[in-house]
């Protein structure tokens, strides 16, 4: 059975969706660095750390459940 990186590596070469969600945390990641840079936030800021953080921990959710998936599939063959 592949380990988790050589699943994840996999993963990101040949599946369209982990692949793109892979890029959108990567992007919220970056959005959330700027956020952090900043001397006082806003209102607005806050909510929208707080949406980020929300919308990231959904995508890696996604992104765990199709790993699961793609090993149970390996276990399976």
């Amino acid at each position: 059975m592949p380990n988790l990186e050589a699943l994840r590596a996999e993963l990101m070469a040949n599946h369209d969706e982990f692949r793109s969600l892979a890029e959108e945390h990567r992007k919220c990641e970056a959005r959330l660095q700027e956020l952090h840079a900043k001397s006082l936030l806003s209102q607005e800021d806050e909510i929208q750390e707080k949406q980020i953080k929300v919308h990231k921990l959904r995508l890696k959710d996604r992104m765990e459940q199709l790993l699961r998936e793609h090993r149970a599939a390996s276990v399976g063959s």
